[in-house]
């Protein structure tokens, strides 16, 4: 059986609390946090499509760095073996070629680590708001609410800039 993700709990208690309420306020409440769910689901995936991106970056990097010590290792052993061979100017043009595709892959890779980076604080900031937002609901507080709201308006600023880059 798997735990329920206790941001889901808390945004669904803040609706139902919203539907039994009197107060105007406890509405606007739900549909914030309504808001700042879908603004916490859509980053996450952005972020965990950009960390899964990132490692397999760095795993194709660290594969090219790999084949070109193999180039080189091979150019070095032509050199000692044969001197005056032709192999040796094609083994420095294909390592030039490798060395730049690794190098290609690692900045990649640490492009698409900083957009996770960027996205995950807007899922934190999404949820601490969900959270505040829970709050001001349950102790009938409305200034918790425009806390919660300064918390999801940094959530979906994370959002906007990762969007942008």
């Amino acid at each position: 059986m798997e735990d329920e993700n206790p941001v889901e709990k808390v945004h669904e208690d803040v609706h139902e609390r919203a539907e039994r309420s009197k107060e105007p306020w406890v509405a606007w409440v739900a549909l914030t946090t309504a808001l700042l769910a879908a603004v916490a689901a859509l980053a996450s995936s952005l972020s965990s499509h950009h960390e899964s991106e990132g490692i397999l970056g760095q795993i194709r990097a660290s594969d090219g760095w790999a084949y070109y010590q193999a180039k080189g290792i091979k150019q070095e052993i032509l050199k000692t073996l044969r001197p005056d061979s032709s192999d040796i100017q094609r083994y420095a043009q294909e390592e030039a070629k490798i060395r730049d595709e690794a190098q290609r892959e690692q900045d990649d890779s640490k492009s698409h680590m900083r957009l996770h980076k960027i996205y995950a604080n807007a899922v934190m900031f999404s949820q601490i708001a969900i959270a505040v937002a829970a709050i001001s609901v349950l102790t009938r507080r409305p200034p918790f609410w425009f806390v919660s709201l300064g918390f999801g308006l940094l959530g979906l600023w994370f959002l906007a800039y990762g969007l942008m880059r």
